[in-house]
């Protein structure tokens, strides 16, 4: 990617290609754990390495250095998230994970957009109203009284993704910096496999589904996104992803034989039109300058009403 600013169009198209690939992570993050094809240590490890390994590839495919430079923050929050969402799973319901972590999600991210000088525009604030709303109307059915280790660890794996976005908005060169991340938190996947898991459960299945996550809409995915918040504010990079859970809603209707209801149509609507309220053509949705960021869905198992990035 060159260093220059993408246009609105560019910014747009990327978007909707990262907000599709974080919907399809989703689906598959659903089948694979809630099918239990493989544990979720196990998928952890395989979505990240998977992704380490094609990117390195389609970096060396580019004809330029490979080069994996030495970062502490973005591995260390790719890490957690991935981890943090797959343990966190494992006591908390859908609807419940789901709002932690896109309460944390979206905290983090408007919090720092306002530390770094970013200021509400009237309609960006009645689009995350809305949005929000549509996804309080969406996972309400699975909300339950969370765990305290579960609802943690999703607040961790939300924190974790706020800062990893935040931190994409200064990234120079997507694929370069995605394949360092991914590279970087490999090992750190590993060591969890290593201490956690008496003996892992992977089937063929299983493995496949990991392999496909990290290795396009994780790894090509999130390539993606760094690319689009090049052009994007802090703000808008928050409210957009609110459209995942929608997006994933669709999915489960249109290719896995899920109902459509009344209660998916309403939510659609209002998340789907608050986001764009939010960034729509009223007003101009490419950031015009570059504040300094601070150091900044897979789906659940049982419920369509969840997605992550």
């Amino acid at each position: 990617m060159s260093r220059s600013m993408p246009g609105t169009l560019a910014t747009a198209l990327l978007t909707a290609l990262a907000l599709v690939a974080f919907a399809a992570n989703s689906v598959i993050c659903r089948t694979a754990l809630g099918g239990r094809f493989i544990d979720a240590p196990a998928f952890g490890l395989i979505r990240l390495a998977t992704g380490a390994l094609t990117l390195l590839a389609l970096q060396a495919g580019s004809r330029r250095p490979v080069r994996v430079a030495f970062g502490v923050v973005q591995p260390v929050m790719l890490f957690l998230y991935v981890t943090g969402f797959s343990f966190a799973y494992l006591s908390l319901s859908a609807g419940t994970g789901a709002l932690v972590l896109f309460g944390c999600v979206q905290s983090t991210m408007l919090l720092a957009a306002l530390r770094s000088g970013e200021r509400f525009h009237v309609l960006e604030i009645a689009g995350l109203l809305f949005a929000l709303g549509g996804l309080g109307v969406l996972v309400a059915p699975g909300v339950t009284a969370p765990s305290p280790l579960g609802a943690a660890l999703m607040a961790i794996a939300g924190v974790a993704w706020g800062v990893y976005s935040l931190k994409g908005r200064g990234s120079a060169d997507a694929l370069r910096d995605t394949a360092r991340n991914f590279v970087l938190a490999t090992p750190l996947a590993l060591a969890v496999v290593a201490f956690t898991s008496r003996g892992l459960h992977v089937s063929p299945a299983g493995a496949a589904l990991a392999a496909t996550s990290g290795a396009l809409t994780s790894g090509v995915g999130y390539v993606i996104w760094f690319a689009a918040l090049r052009g994007l504010t802090a703000i808008r990079a928050a409210v957009v992803q609110l459209a995942v859970p929608a997006l994933v809603a669709a999915a489960g209707v249109l290719f896995l034989d899920e109902r459509l209801t009344p209660r998916l149509v309403v939510s659609g609507v209002l998340i789907l039109g608050g986001v764009g309220l939010a960034v729509g053509r009223h007003h101009r949705w490419i950031k015009t300058s570059f504040p300094r960021a601070p150091d900044a869905p897979a789906s659940t198992p049982t419920s369509r009403s969840s997605g992550s990035p």
